[in-house]
């Protein structure tokens, strides 16, 4: 499998019996990559999200029925954030030497796919320094481009505190940026 924000798995063999089914290749099909992407943020090696991504849509296929609909996307987030918090704790326990995968296409330039890790390298580097609290609402306001209201359900904190942690996540990855920038380390 590719290690990219592109990622997304096969789901051919998916079998629609019940409208459940299809209900949960929906969801699937549209929150996937999302997921994948946000537990990538997270500080998980393409990997681990590669494996934390079946682990949340197991989650979610296993309570999809008593979730309610219009609010899939919140509790697979929230069922990604717990599994991404397990998986860091577990790894903290073992040493793994990180593998990463192509983070483009086959058809994208050498120069472009390096210049392309780098940014993600510096990005993943940038955001492992913030805390989780700020990474995580930072990830999903900035970059998977859920609204405040939602992040606030995600995380079960209330919007106020999303906004706070969202103004201290923007100043502290720009200074870091900045840093970076003039030449020093993020």
């Amino acid at each position: 499998m590719a290690a990219s924000a592109e990622y997304s798995p096969r789901t051919a063999g998916l079998t629609i019996r019940t409208p459940e089914d299809a209900r949960f290749r929906l969801l699937h099909r549209d929150y996937c990559e999302g997921i994948w992407r946000y537990l990538r943020r997270l500080g998980l090696t393409s990997a681990e999200a590669d494996d934390a991504t079946q682990q949340v849509f197991l989650v979610l296929s296993r309570k999809l029925s008593t979730v309610l609909p219009g609010s899939e996307r919140a509790f697979a987030y929230q069922v990604a954030s717990r599994v991404a918090s397990d998986i860091r704790r577990g790894a903290a326990r073992r040493y793994e030497i990180p593998s990463e995968g192509d983070p483009g296409s086959a058809a994208a330039r050498p120069d472009d796919l390096l210049e392309q890790r780098r940014r993600l390298a510096l990005l993943d580097e940038i955001l492992a320094t913030l805390t989780p609290e700020l990474r995580q609402v930072f990830v999903l306001y900035e970059i998977e481009e859920l609204p405040m209201k939602e992040i606030a359900l995600i995380l079960g904190i209330p919007p106020g505190t999303v906004a706070s942690r969202l103004r201290r996540a923007r100043d502290d990855f720009k200074q870091r940026a900045a840093r970076y920038r003039n030449g020093g380390a993020p």
